[in-house]
């Protein structure tokens, strides 16, 4: 008889949640909050190691020219 009592006295609690709330209680969630906002900083960061790989990529090419150049001027003077 004690099983049954404790069966029945023990109150399940039932939570509705309207649509409304729905989205209100995802932005909440912690998780999705600090998942998105290391998404956000992953995408900054790739975007500025982009930036930086094509600036460096700028001055080897811009490097390699103006050596180029200058032996190039250099060796016609010797040519001639």
């Amino acid at each position: 008889m004690d099983l049954v009592r404790t069966n029945m006295s023990e109150k399940k609690e039932i939570r509705v949640i309207k649509r409304s709330e729905r989205g209100k209680r995802n932005a909440a969630n912690p998780r999705a909050a600090r998942d998105a906002a290391r998404k956000t900083a992953s995408d900054m960061v790739a975007t500025v190691t982009n930036w930086v790989s094509e600036l460096q990529q700028r001055q080897r090419d811009d490097t390699k020219k103006a050596i180029d150049e200058l032996t190039h001027a250099r060796q016609q003077p010797n040519e001639a």
